[in-house]
């Protein structure tokens, strides 16, 4: 699949009055494929958002290179093809939702009657029809969001960057704006997602990296980065030395304790293999379950490995 975002030794020092500066992205090599859903994490301070700011060229690398769409980052061609939604963001309020998606379409360059129609289409995405005459100050805070991703949808670009988009939100708001994505997805747009709601990104994403002091230190799929830790709890009686041998050619035993099994497995494909192993031993299988690792539990782990606390 081809590459929407590409960045190879992407680097950025903010100067000090004082020393050389501090790195707040350092050396990141970065691929995220077109018409996916990317989710970009890491603790605070870890240098999200100045990767989101160097990619929509508001803040230029001190070294290293970026391409969106093929062309370098921060040209006016890339900036007409992007879309996005700040974390803080501030609207005119007393525009009606129609008239702040008619002022950011024009913005953006549209022309009347394509500015018009996509209002319409833009509007039903996220479910303010019924209210495109009635003012922002007069939106809850779910509705406010919504109308924020139609003002970075607006003029149909095919990458959106959000900035933690669910923020602040009620579980009801969060599927909303669930779904908005998937239907962004559906629709061939490529997301890039930055949240610190990790069920969110786990239920929206396809793949991720997580970056922390300003380097990536892991990248990949959702499926690729939560098997490592996959854990089958099996409960069995007259479990013998033959069972937990056959078991331990499987799979790691983590834990023993009479009928209760916690076995570590690298593939789904295993877990089969430890029934077949129970019962052809002649012990009697009582209960199997599986657990994946789940992204928070990864996203911890992750960050205390490479030496730093999420609480930093």
């Amino acid at each position: 699949m081809d590459a929407v975002i590409e960045t190879r030794g992407l680097r950025k020092v903010y100067k000090g009055m004082i020393g050389a500066g501090v790195a707040a992205v350092d050396g990141v090599d970065l691929t995220v494929a077109t018409g996916a859903v990317f989710g970009l994490l890491g603790p605070n301070g870890a240098g999200k958002t100045t990767m989101i700011q160097m990619l929509l060229g508001n803040v230029f690398p001190t070294a290293g290179s970026a391409q969106i769409f093929g062309m370098a980052i921060g040209s006016l061609a890339v900036k007409r093809r992007i879309g996005f939604l700040p974390e803080k963001f501030q609207f005119h309020d007393f525009l009606t939702a129609e008239e702040f998606l008619h002022f950011h379409g024009r913005l953006s360059g549209m022309d009347w009657p394509d500015l018009r129609r996509r209002t319409d289409e833009t509007l039903s995405i996220v479910g303010l029809t019924d209210r495109r005459k009635s003012r922002i100050r007069e939106f809850s805070k779910g509705m406010q969001q919504r109308i924020g991703l139609a003002q970075a949808i607006i003029h149909n670009p095919d990458l959106v960057i959000l900035d933690e988009p669910t923020s602040a939100l009620d579980p009801i708001g969060r599927r909303q704006v669930r779904d908005i994505i998937g239907e962004l997805k559906s629709r061939g747009t490529s997301v890039m997602l930055n949240s610190h709601l990790l069920s969110e990104v786990e239920l929206s994403c396809d793949s991720l990296a997580i970056i922390n002091k300003g380097k990536v230190i892991r990248q990949g799929t959702l499926d690729q980065l939560l098997t490592t830790r996959s854990v089958v709890e099996v409960e069995a009686n007259d479990i013998g030395e033959e069972t937990l041998r056959q078991i331990a050619t499987i799979g790691s035993i983590i834990q023993s304790n009479g009928a209760h099994l916690t076995v570590g497995v690298e593939r789904d494909e295993d877990i089969p293999a430890i029934a077949e192993a129970i019962v052809n031993t002649n012990a009697k299988l009582m209960h199997m379950s599986y657990q994946r690792e789940s992204l928070e539990d990864f996203f911890i782990r992750t960050i205390e490995e490479s030496g730093v606390s999420p609480s930093n």
